[in-house]
C-alpha cells in the first residue's frame, strides 16, 4: 500500500467538531451519486466532498456495486423518503469493510506479531472483508498476494476494485441457501454457485421478478433476479458474523480456534429468535411500498428492506469520513453524515434503557439501584471485542458540585478508574455493588491467552477472562454454550440475567446536603482505549495512520440511555 501523508490539518478540526470531512473544497461532480449538502449548523460548517462513481469491475462471478446502483438509486417510499439502495449502502461500514482503517491496522499488527502466520492471518481476514476478490482468485486458480503489500489492497492488484468494494451487492445476493446457519457455513464459508456461466448467474432477492425488468437487469449487470428466501434470513448474516479465528499457544503454534464474534449464536439463545431477525433492526422496512428500481416496468413492493446496514460504529464512520482522500472512499460527505445520524438514532433510541430505583438518602448515606435494560437481540455490545458499554454515575449537589462520580472518561477514550485502561495486564471485574469512585461497571469481553494473561491480540486469544456484556431477553446464562456464555463474576450475579442488569450503589456522602441529584448514563464505545493503545510502538503505514487519526479524533462515547433522580 502506498505511503500517503496524513492530512494533519484536517484532523486538527476534529478535536472541536462532532464529525469530520476532507480538508478541501467541494469537488465538481464526477458522475457519481450526490445528495443534498450538509447542514452547516448541524455539522460545524465542515468541508463537503462528493462521491466518485462506484466500481464496475467484473469477474466470472461478481460485478462491482456500480453495475447495480445505476438502477437501484433514486428510490422513494410512499411517505416520500429517499430509500435508494446505492445511497444507503455506500456510506455504511459494509461498503467500507476493506477500507476500514481500524481493520487494516489490526491485520497489519497481527502480521507483525506473527510473521510466520502471515498467509493464515490475511486469508482469514480477506474471507469476509474482501470476499469477491478472494473468491475470484481462488476459483480461477490464480496465485494471489492476499491483503497487504502486493495483495488485494494494493491499487495495482488486478482484483483491487473488487476487493475495495467491500461487502457488495453481488456477493450477498448470490449466497446459496444450502448449509446456511450450520457451523460449516460460519467464518465466511458460505456457498456461491460456480457452475453457471456468467450470462446465467442468479441474483437472489425477496420478490418474484418481472420478466421485462429481469431482462434489463441481465443486460446491465449480468445477473438474473431470482426469488429466494435466504436474503431475509438471520442465517445469511451469520455466515460472516459468526467468526472463529485461530489462536496460538505459548510456542507460537496454532492450537485451536476462538469465538471472536458470535451474535448469531447469542440471538439463537434468546427470545428474539422466535420473533425477529437481523434485517428487522439493521435493514428496517421502508414506509409503505417502494418501486425497487428505476427500470421501466419495475413493480412497487412491500415490505422493502432499506439497505442501511445500521450498526453501532459512529467512530469508524467519522474516521472513514476524515480519511476519505487517503482511503479512496466512494461515499460522499453527505452520505457519511446520513449514516452517522442513522447510527446515532439507532444507538440512542432503540438500544437500551436505564432507570434509577430505590433511591434513599439518610444521614449522608446514599443508596440506589441502577437498572439497565437491553433492547438488542444479541449481547450488548456484540461483534468485534473492542467494543464496550459502561455506567457513568454522578451525584451532584444543588450548585452542580460533583460529590461522587464513577465511570468518567477522558478525551483519549480511557475510563477513569478502569484497571485495564491503566494496566494492560489487569481488568475491571463485574460488580454487584459499587461503593467507591474507582469501581466502574463495564460491560465488556476481556480476552485471555493460553497462559491466562489478558490480551487484545486476536491470535493470542484462546478464551475469555470476563464476558459480562448485557444479555438479550430470554437468554439463559446457565444453559448457554461455551462459545457465547457469560464469564467472570457475572455468572453468579442473580441480578445479571437475560434482558439486563441491576447494580447497587452505596455511597457515604458524610455531611452532604439533602438536595442532591443522581444521574446514571449508559455509555458506549466501539473501540475501547486499550484496543487502540496497544498499537503504539508498531511502525507500519496502516498502524501509524490509525493511531494518528485516533489521537486527533476524540473517542467520546455515545450515550445509549440515562436517568436522573433527586431524592
Amino acid at each position: 500500500m502506498p505511503n500517503k501523508p496524513l492530512r494533519l490539518a484536517s484532523f486538527l478540526l476534529l478535536a472541536t467538531v462532532v464529525a469530520c470531512g476532507r480538508g478541501a473544497a467541494p469537488a465538481e461532480s464526477t458522475g457519481g451519486d450526490t445528495t443534498s449538502q450538509l447542514d452547516p449548523e448541524e455539522w460545524g460548517n465542515l468541508p463537503v466532498y462528493e462521491a466518485p462513481p462506484l466500481p464496475t469491475q467484473t469477474s466470472t462471478f461478481f460485478s462491482g456495486s456500480g453495475a447495480c446502483a445505476s438502477c437501484h438509486t433514486d428510490l422513494v417510499d410512499e411517505a416520500g423518503n429517499d430509500v435508494s439502495i446505492g445511497k444507503d449502502w455506500r456510506g455504511a461500514i459494509m461498503a467500507n469493510a476493506s477500507r476500514d482503517p481500524y481493520w487494516q491496522a489490526t491485520v497489519r499488527s497481527e502480521v507483525l506479531d506473527h510473521p510466520a502466520l502471515k498467509d493464515v492471518i490475511e486469508d482469514k481476514c480477506a474471507t469476509c472483508h474482501t470476499s469477491m476478490a478472494r473468491f475470484t482468485a481462488i476459483e480461477s486458480g490464480a496465485e494471489y498476494g492476499l491483503l497487504l503489500d502486493d495483495g488485494f489492497l494494493d491499487e495495482q492488484h488486478r482484483l483491487h476494485d473488487l476487493a475495495i468494494d467491500g461487502v457488495s451487492c453481488t456477493l450477498c445476493h448470490q449466497i446459496e441457501e444450502e448449509g446456511l446457519g450450520e457451523p460449516d457455513s460460519f467464518s465466511g464459508e458460505f456457498s456461491v454457485d460456480t457452475e453457471r456461466s456468467p450470462e446465467e448467474r442468479l441474483a437472489y432477492g425477496p420478490y418474484a421478478p418481472v420478466p421485462e425488468v429481469a431482462a434489463e437487469m441481465r443486460n446491465e449487470s449480468g445477473f438474473i433476479p431470482w426469488e429466494a428466501e435466504q436474503t431475509g434470513s438471520a442465517e445469511l448474516c451469520a455466515s460472516c458474523h459468526t467468526l472463529y479465528t485461530p489462536y496460538v499457544d505459548e510456542d507460537g503454534e496454532v492450537a485451536g480456534t476462538f469465538p471472536e464474534q458470535v451474535p448469531y449464536l447469542e440471538w439463537q439463545h434468546s427470545d428474539y429468535a422466535d420473533s425477529r431477525v437481523c434485517q428487522d433492526c439493521h435493514m428496517p422496512a421502508a414506509d409503505g411500498r417502494v418501486k425497487t428500481a428505476t427500470t421501466p416496468g419495475s413493480a412497487a413492493r412491500a415490505p422493502f428492506a432499506q439497505h442501511r446496514f445500521i450498526g453501532g460504529n459512529t467512530y469508524v464512520l467519522k474516521m472513514l469520513w476524515a480519511l476519505g482522500d487517503e482511503l479512496n472512499v466512494t461515499a460522499s460527505s453527505d452520505q457519511f453524515a446520513r449514516k452517522v445520524a442513522q447510527t446515532l438514532d439507532q444507538l440512542e433510541n432503540r438500544t437500551a434503557g436505564v432507570a434509577l430505583q430505590n433511591v434513599t438518602l439518610s444521614d449522608g448515606a446514599l443508596r440506589f439501584d441502577v437498572s439497565v435494560e437491553s433492547f438488542t437481540g444479541h449481547k450488548l455490545p456484540t461483534g468485534f471485542p473492542s467494543r464496550r458499554a459502561w455506567l457513568h454515575v454522578t451525584v451532584e449537589d444543588g450548585q452542580g458540585q460533583v460529590l461522587f462520580e464513577s465511570g468518567a472518561f477522558e478525551r483519549n477514550g480511557a475510563i477513569v478508574g478502569n484497571d485495564n485502561d491503566a494496566d494492560p495486564a489487569s481488568y475491571e471485574p463485574h460488580y454487584e455493588e459499587i461503593t467507591s469512585p474507582d469501581q466502574v461497571q463495564i460491560y465488556e469481553p476481556i480476552l485471555a491467552e493460553v497462559s491466562g494473561g489478558v490480551t487484545t491480540a486476536l491470535l493470542r486469544a484462546s478464551g475469555y477472562r470476563k464476558d459480562n456484556r448485557l444479555l438479550p431477553l430470554g437468554f439463559d446464562k446457565s444453559s448457554a454454550g461455551g462459545d457465547f456464555a457469560v464469564y467472570g463474576e457475572a455468572v453468579s450475579d442473580a441480578n445479571f440475567a437475560g434482558g439486563g442488569d441491576s447494580v447497587r450503589y452505596s455511597i457515604d456522602l458524610q455531611k452532604a446536603p439533602q438536595d442532591v441529584t443522581v444521574t446514571a448514563r449508559l455509555l458506549y464505545q466501539s473501540i475501547g482505549f486499550r484496543w487502540a493503545e496497544n498499537f503504539r510502538g508498531q511502525e507500519a503505514d496502516e498502524i501509524v495512520r490509525f493511531v494518528e487519526a485516533y489521537d486527533a479524533l476524540p473517542n467520546e462515547p455515545v450515550v445509549l440511555a440515562q436517568d436522573s433522580v433527586s431524592p
